[in-house]
């Protein structure tokens, strides 16, 4: 795994790092001479450990990228769930991620181009009754989101019906629908299907709430590099630079962008 792994940056290295990069552009995106890459665990668009241990995930995998090309060393920065990363991006901790670009998120961060889209779901626990997602969207069902998600603002701006429960991290709510204090829990699929290879028994539910569209988004303020991490996400889609990614990292459910 670890030769693939070297393999693998090698390709990336090989492929991405060719081109001279003008320094104001390096500056924009990489200020501190390395480009901090923000990551969460639990998700295979962000970063995920396998048994043996190696990191991967498509944030992970595009930032390596993205470094390689800018000709800086690849830093990341791991924060507990995905609204420190928005945080962590804003306050100037990390340079990049890859995230679900909705309006409220741009006004906070630019974004590239999508790269690709995910069918928003439900995951329910062994022995649920629920089938599809339009029996989890009425009242006195208990639905677990993560704090500070996307999904927390979509399905209280949405007002189901459902009792939303506040869940601390993606670990916190694999452990609130395993002890029976969720009825289900709201998040991409390609999360919920990381979460049910841990959860016995468990089922993503037919049916679907939203879409998330996964872009590169980087703070504010650094227009210079702007038109390079455009190029880039679109060069990363068509030479099929995100394609491996997501193979990699093992992410399910994941579309082209509308």
């Amino acid at each position: 795994m670890r030769l693939l792994a070297l393999a693998f940056s090698l390709v990336v290295l090989a492929g991405c790092a060719s081109a001279p990069v003008d320094p104001a552009v390096r500056q924009a995106l990489a200020p501190t001479g390395k480009l901090r890459v923000a990551v969460y665990p639990g998700s295979p668009t962000s970063m995920v450990k396998d048994a043996s241990g190696e990191t991967r995930g498509v944030t992970w995998d595009l930032g390596q990228a993205l470094a390689a090309r800018l000709g800086v060393p690849f830093e990341p920065v791991v924060f507990p769930r995905t609204a420190e990363v928005i945080e962590g991006l804003k306050s100037g901790k990390a340079d990049m991620t890859v995230t679900n670009a909705t309006p409220a998120r741009a006004k906070d961060l630019d974004f590239a181009p999508p790269l690709l889209a995910i069918e928003q779901g439900y995951l329910v626990p062994a022995g649920s009754k629920l089938a599809r997602a339009t029996e989890v969207e009425r009242p006195g069902v208990r639905v677990g989101v993560t704090k500070g998600s996307t999904t927390e603002g979509i399905l209280t701006r949405q007002a189901k019906g459902m009792t939303l429960v506040p869940a601390p991290s993606l670990k916190g709510a694999a452990e609130m629908l395993s002890s029976g204090k969720l009825d289900a829990y709201a998040t991409n699929k390609a999360i919920l299907a990381e979460l049910s290879d841990r959860l016995p028994g468990s089922r993503i539910l037919e049916g679907r709430f939203g879409v998330e569209h996964m872009a590169i988004g980087i703070p504010k303020g650094r227009d210079a590099g702007l038109a390079y991490l455009r190029r880039f996400a679109d060069e990363a889609r068509a030479d099929g630079t995100v394609r491996k990614a997501v193979e990699r990292s093992g992410a399910r459910g994941t579309t082209a962008p509308d």
